[in-house]
């Protein structure tokens, strides 16, 4: 068995996001820490990379049995969908994540409730303990009420054709879980003061290409309406 299967729906930014963005220059008075933009409107975006990355993270605390010591050491649930490049048996990833850029719809609601921007600038310090210096600095952030498309490609790769079904619904319980960690936890920077926690709407899945037996996809549809907090 061999196909794809689209996972689709909203990521809602519940407390300001900030993931880190880069400029050529900064000029004086400019705010210190950006966030990444789409460069054809300057919007803020989430990166592929970052939900990813931030939920790899998060199902190796979940499901690794032990410290982590080596790259790809991590459970064989965990490499069969995020993907294993230096071991003794490679694996693709089988979850493609797609950059997510904000609504059009939410951008507009933002600034009819008198919002003269989707994002802000929080300033944020830190002190030496030591010295009493304070380190003052700019953050901007996306302001919460912005919604972002998610879209990821699963794609079903039948090692063993014999097990394909349990397969994909044991990989699509793992997704649901990284979903409900996302939730719990947050994503981009400055998490333990308060940003970027997020939580996902109307979260679903569909066959996109090949034979998909109708009762794997609808067990997969019933594990992401699960994700919830």
């Amino acid at each position: 068995m061999y196909g794809k299967i689209e996972i689709t729906g909203e990521i809602e930014v519940i407390t300001g996001m900030h993931i880190g963005g880069s400029s050529e220059f900064s000029a004086i008075g400019a705010v210190d820490n950006a966030v990444v933009k789409d460069p054809i409107n300057h919007y803020p975006m989430i990166p592929g990379s970052t939900l990813k990355g931030k939920m790899r993270t998060l199902l190796a605390r979940t499901y690794n049995d032990h410290y982590f010591t080596k790259h790809d050491g991590d459970d064989i649930r965990i490499k069969r969908l995020f993907g294993a490049a230096n071991s003794d048996t490679a694996m693709p990833s089988r979850l493609i994540f797609s950059d997510a850029f904000l609504t059009e719809e939410s951008r507009q609601e933002i600034l009819d409730s008198g919002a003269i921007s989707v994002t802000e600038v929080k300033f944020e310090n830190t002190i030496n303990r030591l010295t009493g210096v304070a380190n003052p600095r700019q953050m901007e952030r996306a302001v919460r009420g912005c919604r972002f498309p998610l879209r990821v490609v699963y794609e079903v790769i039948a090692n063993d054709p014999d097990n394909a079904a349990s397969e994909v619904k044991e990989d699509f319980k793992v997704i649901a879980e990284g979903f409900k960690l996302l939730q719990l936890d947050y994503i981009g920077g400055s998490g333990s003061r308060g940003y970027g926690k997020i939580k996902f709407n109307n979260l679903s899945a569909r066959p996109v290409m090949g034979q998909i037996d109708a009762a794997v996809i609808e067990n997969c549809r019933k594990l992401l309406e699960e994700v919830t907090v």
